[in-house]
């Protein structure tokens, strides 16, 4: 073993936290709630704390469109360069524009994503965050919920074909069911899912109830965790054990946390009420099941969060919980 690999070992890097203009400028324009200004929001919050000079910067990388067909249909990436380049239309029923230049813009939240899984891989940092990413709703074959390319999914697939590991822990605690990972891994027993969010009755996309444990040989590889409208911090601390004896239990050989914002007491369209002490807590507990079972091993995704203000803040508390606060 070399000598900076025993350095490594024994000195772990600062996380890695990807910021700039080309991984920003996905959105759908101002006013939209998923606008080019929520990277700089966190950003600003990230560096009154102090973390711009504790944390490895890291810059934005683009994704090669083989990469996106590790998950997606051929047809569906033609369609979203089609119409990338024309601005009309949506990418899906109604939800997700197509605005000039989405599929360049999206490329760089999947390229930052694999990129900080072959910095983790290369013990170059033990956890990365990506603060826009986790894009959990899009399908195989189509967008959904301001999600043109589903990066989560992507990355499961990449860190099996290309690095071949097989058992991937993924953890979301969005206020929206992560449905576009769910259900494209629904009948794989290797990807232990567990999601922690509002009640589909009241809530985008109306899926993830607790009977939704898997299908076939993945029967009880799927923890689906529904909370009511206006569930608290208490309430989340509760459900967070029965998340967190699920991934352990798993043994996971890479975790995959996807941290949307939108469960903050505040945010526009979801009505949850948690503060900024659940991400914190889940990403402090994670930090230290990855360290158990994966040699520390984490990546973390912004996920939504409409509310500028909650979402910096979130992401903030999740960062320094990175960092071992």
């Amino acid at each position: 073993m070399t000598y900076n690999r025993w350095v490594n070992r024994l000195m772990p890097a600062a996380p890695c936290v990807y910021v700039g203009d080309d991984l920003a400028r996905y959105g759908f324009g101002e006013g939209h709630p998923f606008g080019p200004d929520r990277l700089g929001a966190f950003w600003q919050q990230a560096c009154a704390a102090g973390l711009d000079r504790r944390v490895q910067q890291c810059t934005p990388v683009s994704a090669e469109r083989a990469v996106l067909e590790r998950f997606h249909t051929a047809a569906y990436v033609d369609r979203v360069i089609r119409q990338s380049a024309t601005g009309e239309g949506y990418l899906d029923g109604g939800d997700t524009p197509a605005p000039v230049g989405i599929y360049e813009s999206a490329c760089y939240v999947v390229g930052s994503v694999l990129d900080a899984i072959e910095r983790i891989l290369q013990q170059e940092c033990a956890q990365a965050f990506v603060p826009i990413a986790g894009l959990h709703h899009a399908r195989r074959d189509s967008a959904a919920g301001f999600c043109v390319f589903n990066d989560c999914g992507i990355a499961i697939e990449t860190l099996r074909s290309q690095h071949h590991l097989q058992r991937i822990a993924y953890v979301d605690i969005d206020a929206h069911h992560g449905d576009g990972v769910f259900y494209s891994f629904e009948e794989d027993p290797d990807l232990i899912f567990a999601d922690l969010h509002e009640d589909g009755r009241y809530l985008y996309p109306g899926t993830g109830t607790e009977a939704e444990t898997g299908r076939g040989v993945a029967r009880g590889t799927k923890l689906n965790i529904p909370m009511p409208p206006q569930a608290d911090d208490a309430a989340f601390f509760t459900a967070w054990e029965r998340v967190e004896t699920f991934i352990d239990a798993g043994r996971p050989e890479f975790i995959l946390f996807q941290c949307g914002a939108d469960s903050i007491a505040g945010d526009p369209i979801t009505h949850l009420r948690y503060s900024p002490a659940a991400h914190r807590h889940a990403a402090q507990r994670l930090r230290l099941l990855a360290g158990r079972h994966c040699a520390g091993r984490l990546l973390v995704m912004g996920g939504g969060g409409y509310n500028r203000g909650n979402l910096a803040l979130a992401w903030t508390a999740v960062v320094q919980a990175l960092l071992g606060e």
